[in-house]
């Protein structure tokens, strides 16, 4: 790709960082499969194990770490193999959520800042035991759910809770879950390996194979210290990005533009923006052709230009939901690279108006 683009789309895949890169170049140096009981396999189980040890590490996870391809496998093998009989999952959950926990899954409501209706929770929650799927942090919008506060009544009621981290892990403390879901290409590893973390492996069903009999598969050990490089770096400088954002939000604000959920506590790596009037599919062409990568909602159906689920349920108007896009922030995101933004948006929504004129 030429050197002169701007890439703000973070959120769908970060670039592997250096780090990664050479971890999994080390790794692929150990060919054999970590499954075989020779000397070159236990080599190379013991790079898959270390793997594991860092992974848990780095997230302050103290229990099973079972690997798998990415956030979505993670998040199918707990929806499908929780022995806990209902289902529930939040109403801007990521597509997969809502697909893998099955047509019988009860949507929870979301308010219009897009945070869990907790009355609409504690309702549910009153009808039985269930496996109650809420995001950290929304992949759209950014929104963070209270889960400290949520977790305890969940575990209260017999619930136990999965909660997809793909846009959080390494980036902010984990919630107290039952089941999490995250993965190395949204944090500068790799794409193709994930981690479903477990907090007791007798609440999921074994299916016998590899990962303690939890998943089936050679595991992909380069990948997976690739991962662990990037989770041990802890390349994000949050607090860096937090300025940035807020920076930018209110630029937007000042020359007429709509911050989704302003007012929630959003992750600093997140944000989305609507030009009233002016579809979302139009802006990406437009920034597009100006060297600027950004997006209009879940790499997974962005490209079907549908209206975004997460904006209906969050209550939007439609003139605000088929008009976002979204800018997702990286370990390399400066202050220029903003102000270029800025600079275009600009440009985009003066051509919008000038076209309604």
């Amino acid at each position: 790709m030429p050197n002169d683009r701007l890439y703000l789309d973070h959120a769908a895949t970060t670039p592997v960082i250096a780090p990664a890169r050479a971890a999994i170049a080390d790794a692929l140096a150990a060919w054999a499969n970590p499954s075989s009981p020779h000397a070159e396999g236990r080599a190379v189980r013991s790079l898959l194990e270390k793997a594991r040890g860092d992974i848990a590490e780095a997230l302050g996870w103290r229990h099973d770490v079972i690997f798998t391809s990415g956030a979505s496998e993670s998040v199918k093998i707990a929806a499908l193999r929780t022995r806990i009989a209902g289902r529930a999952h939040g109403a801007t959950e990521h597509p997969i959520v809502p697909h893998a926990m099955g047509a019988g899954s009860r949507p929870i409501p979301v308010t219009a800042d897009g945070l869990i209706d907790e009355a609409a929770l504690d309702a549910l929650l009153d009808e039985g035991p269930a496996l109650i799927a809420i995001q950290q942090v929304n992949n759209e919008t950014g929104v963070i759910q209270s889960l400290d506060r949520l977790a305890p009544r969940i575990r209260e009621a017999g619930s136990l809770l999965l909660s997809d981290c793909a846009q959080s892990a390494g980036k902010l403390p984990l919630p107290h879950a039952d089941f999490i879901a995250a993965c190395g290409h949204k944090l500068g590893g790799p794409p193709g390996i994930g981690v479903l973390l477990v907090k007791d492996l007798s609440t999921l069903a074994a299916v016998g194979g590899q990962e303690k009999g939890y998943r089936r598969g050679t595991q992909d050990v380069p990948n997976a210290a690739g991962f662990a490089a990037a989770l041990t770096v802890k390349p994000y400088n949050m607090a860096k990005l937090q300025e940035l954002r807020g920076y930018l939000d209110e630029a937007i604000e000042s020359l007429g533009g709509v911050v989704i959920a302003e007012s929630s506590d959003r992750i600093p790596t997140i944000t989305s923006y609507a030009i009233p009037g002016l579809a979302g599919s139009s802006q990406l062409v437009q920034f597009d052709l100006a060297g600027i990568a950004v997006s209009a909602g879940s790499a997974c159906s962005s490209g079907s230009m549908k209206a975004s689920p997460v904006m209906a349920a969050m209550g939007l108007p439609d003139d605000i939901a088929s008009s976002f896009v979204r800018i997702s922030f990286g370990p390399s995101t400066e202050k220029a690279d903003v102000d270029r933004f800025i600079a275009e948006w600009q440009r985009v929504r003066d051509r919008a108006v000038s076209r309604a004129a």
